[in-house]
């Protein structure tokens, strides 16, 4: 091998056109100031300038696009976002719909089997069965295809879930029984059955949901960056949707079938009616995703695919799930204890609405339909915080986890006030106070942790394992939801109360110490952080994914930061393009293939930084170079040695 010629390698070569593409890749403008300066690390005035200079610079484009394409096609817009988040987030829309359906469904069981409902001619521990089966079903899923989407990749995760579902739907159309108990244990079972595929949406839409946003290269887009949180709670939004459009068909059907009213008493027919038509609606929907999925989505599985390719990996990577777990544990806490929390509040919720409902409606008793309208305006109330958490889980100076904090904590306030005030607020006098909190608690679960801790769970953790995590954060999640229940089955709401808000609190606490913010960084630059841990060196690693601001508490008192150096940092990153340009030239000059497409951006095969390489580099075939550090200048634009740089 003939010695590196390390004067070619210095950067005092780097003409001002090649610094500022390097800038322009490794320092963009979105994250770095003029002077090159992280945003992280600007002083707190700048740092909150520069955030909301560049909030309102993407506000702008972003409305000047939709004015321009609605003047070309009044559509344009509409079709834009069925792509970008009805689409990607169908499945859970579908779940959404069906899942809600099974609480109402109980209240129209209730009005129409009485005596099966109360235990007189039905097995109550089948009947109680439904509501459990229902949750393990999910946990199930949530485990089990989260694993398989790792280990047989996102696609035919994707495909299956969408499959089980399907064939779910059918069983819990034409479920049947020879006796009112036989009909009961065959809903159980097709409910159950049905929950393993919409446990595997979880994991499997968030993770599809973060990696289409980027390919595995070196060189990003601002997409990723600015866009990547709204892009997962956008789809995530549509679980929303789907409980609303359940509602409201359940409303429309029953009235359909039962004369034009959801008063009391109820015919078994039309309830048979009611429920099958409404599940019937969504198999159709279903249906269309299994093909979709199939014939539409083939690159699903790209990203994981080019990551293990690089790691030499077939199945699954067993050994990055022993490293997140020894390296990450901290997050795992943070995203599992959080999702517990939450659906202690999600299903919590509840709690509010039968007592106002009765002071305020009290003929609400002898009309399934009042308590279906309430439903439909706390729905209503919940998509709101939906849209707001869309529109702000990407701001800098909010972002992720103070939305998730901020969450938790009037959660905890709108539950820990009428618990100690419970007959208070029952009062006629004051029951609409009752209902503000009830509404309240709806929309700030949303607009925090119930959309954080479906995001951060796929995005806190490495490709190879990313739906494993989540499978796991969100059986967590679904463990809180059981106990809730079973908690309530024994205990009065005035005792559910008293016990609820003190999970917010929990909530609170476990997402300040262990949760990082991961708002604003690049998920390949933790990406680049994975392949340092993964090949033992994570001391080398001196990239953002190690700033201050991106780790929680707890990794910052365990010293996971005291290796950021932004200035190493940058000359590391031109030493790998240049290991990767020399790479894809010599497979190029071989005929070879070495890289998938999303392994090399082109863009380092071209122009300036081509430019650069080929220039400083010796002979690069059958080589393998190494190379001393060399100093570092400036940020190209704004360098005060520009000038000195352009006459060299």
């Amino acid at each position: 091998m003939e010695p590196t010629n390390k004067e070619a390698l210095s950067f005092e070569e780097m003409e001002v056109h090649e610094k500022a593409a390097f800038d322009d890749v490794i320092r963009p403008k979105d994250c770095y100031a003029a002077d090159g300066t992280y945003w992280a690390d600007l002083p707190l005035s700048q740092r909150i300038s520069f955030c909301l200079e560049q909030d309102r610079t993407e506000a702008s484009k972003e409305f000047s696009w939709l004015w321009t394409e609605f003047k070309k096609d009044p559509l344009s817009p509409v079709a834009h976002y069925f792509r970008n988040f009805v689409l990607p987030g169908a499945g859970l829309g579908l779940e959404g719909y069906v899942l809600f359906s099974i609480g109402n469904n109980t209240a129209l069981f209730d009005a129409s089997f009485k005596d099966c409902w109360k235990g007189k001619t039905c097995d109550k521990n089948w009947v109680s069965a439904i509501s459990y089966m229902e949750v393990v079903g999910i946990i199930v899923g949530q485990i089990l295809v989260g694993y398989l989407g790792d280990a047989i990749g996102r696609r035919w995760g994707l495909i299956q879930d969408a499959a089980i579902m399907f064939v779910g739907l059918l069983m819990l159309v034409a479920a049947w029984g020879l006796t009112e108990n036989g009909w009961v244990i065959c809903y159980a079972w097709s409910l159950f059955f049905y929950s393993i595929g919409v446990g595997g949406e979880y994991p499997m839409t968030a993770t599809i949901g973060m990696e289409n946003g980027y390919g595995s290269g070196k060189l990003v887009t601002s997409q990723d960056r600015l866009h990547r949180g709204r892009s997962v709670v956008g789809a995530f939004m549509m679980q929303g949707w789907g409980q609303f459009a359940n509602q409201a068909i359940l409303i429309i059907l029953l009235l359909i079938f039962h004369h034009g009213t959801g008063a009391l008493p109820i015919s078994t027919t039309a309830t048979q009616w009611t429920y099958r038509v409404s599940f019937a609606i969504p198999a159709v929907g279903t249906a269309w995703l299994v093909y979709y999925r199939t014939y539409h989505m083939k690159a699903a599985s790209n990203q994981l695919e080019a990551t293990k390719k690089k790691a030499s990996v077939t199945g699954y990577d067993t050994e990055s799930l022993k490293l997140t777990f020894r390296h990450f544990t901290p997050r795992v806490i943070a995203t599992a204890g959080g999702w517990f929390a939450n659906d202690v509040f999600f299903y919590g919720n509840k709690l509010f609405q039968g007592k106002f409902i009765k002071v305020i409606s009290p003929a609400s008793g002898n009309d399934v339909t009042t308590n279906w309208l309430w439903n439909l305006a706390n729905i209503g109330v919940s998509l709101a915080g939906y849209y707001f958490a869309t529109w702000f889980v990407d701001t800098k100076l909010y972002g992720r986890k103070w939305m998730q904090i901020v969450g938790f904590l009037m959660c905890f306030i709108l539950f820990v006030i009428p618990a100690f005030k419970f007959e208070y607020y029952q009062e006629p006098a004051h029951i609409h106070s009752f209902q503000a909190m009830y509404f309240l608690s709806s929309f700030f679960n949303q607009f925090g942790p119930n959309c954080i801790t479906f995001l951060v769970a796929a995005e806190c953790f490495p490709t190879p394992i990313r739906g494993t995590a989540h499978g796991i954060s969100a059986a967590a999640g679904k463990v809180g939801a059981l106990i809730i229940a079973i908690i309530g089955s024994y205990t009065t709401t005035q005792q559910q109360f008293y016990i609820v808000p003190w999970f917010g609190l929990a909530g609170v606490l476990v997402t300040w110490l262990f949760l990082p913010d991961t708002t604003g960084l690049d998920l390949r630059e933790q990406e680049r952080r994975w392949r340092f841990i993964r090949e033992g060196r994570e001391q080398d690693y001196h990239g953002p994914a190690v700033h201050s601001k991106h780790l929680s508490v707890w990794e910052r008192w365990t010293g996971k930061g005291k290796h950021y150096d932004a200035n190493l940092d940058y000359k590391m990153k031109v030493e790998e393009f240049r290991a990767e340009w020399e790479a894809a030239v010599a497979a190029r000059g071989e005929e070879q293939t070495l890289y998938d497409m999303d392994d090399v951006d082109e863009n380092i095969l071209h122009g300036s930084m081509h430019n650069y390489f080929e220039r400083t580099s010796p002979e690069i075939r059958g080589m393998r170079k190494e190379v001393e550090p060399v100093s570092l200048p400036a940020a190209a634009a704004y360098s005060e040695d520009q000038k000195t740089l352009g006459e060299q």
